[in-house]
């Protein structure tokens, strides 16, 4: 399994940081990945909730079962099942007139060609600075006061 980790600072408050992370829409607007959202418990992703988001990897259509672990207005973590799993954690935390943003993202091996085709391009993207860049549109859109007041 390898693991990724990206950290930012963010001028918006942390509890407008935290909703980009857990509002499907603000989500569409940040992740890295195309994704529609099939199925989910409640508006936005709470603690105990499931989802289910479908998109596109490596030029093939994968679909993702999403368990959410913990949604607490601090931390959010995720299991994501499919073709590859993955353990996704973020945690937000004020500083100063702020907010910092630690992400991290697990991609656990998974059997089979496709599934080591997708792990490897889900690595490639990673490595290559998806989560960084993720971060930096969310520093944006936290930022941003018409974004903010959409979420």
């Amino acid at each position: 399994m390898r693991t990724f980790t990206a950290h930012t600072t963010v001028k918006g408050r942390h509890e407008d940081v935290f909703v980009t992370l857990i509002d499907p829409d603000c989500i569409r607007r940040w992740s890295p990945v195309d994704f529609e959202v099939e199925h989910l418990d409640g508006e936005r992703l709470e603690a105990g909730g499931q989802a289910r988001v479908v998109g596109r990897l490596a030029g093939l259509r994968v679909g993702f079962d999403v368990d959410v672990v913990e949604a607490d207005g601090e931390r959010l973590t995720l299991v994501a099942a499919g073709p590859i799993d993955l353990d996704v954690g973020y945690r937000v935390a004020p500083a100063g007139d702020g907010s910092e943003i630690t992400a991290s993202v697990s991609v656990r091996r998974a059997s089979g060609f496709s599934g080591r085709v997708l792990a490897g391009a889900t690595d490639a993207l990673l490595a290559g600075g998806a989560l960084e860049a993720a971060l930096g549109r969310i520093a944006r859109h936290a930022e941003d006061t018409e974004f903010a007041l959409a979420c």
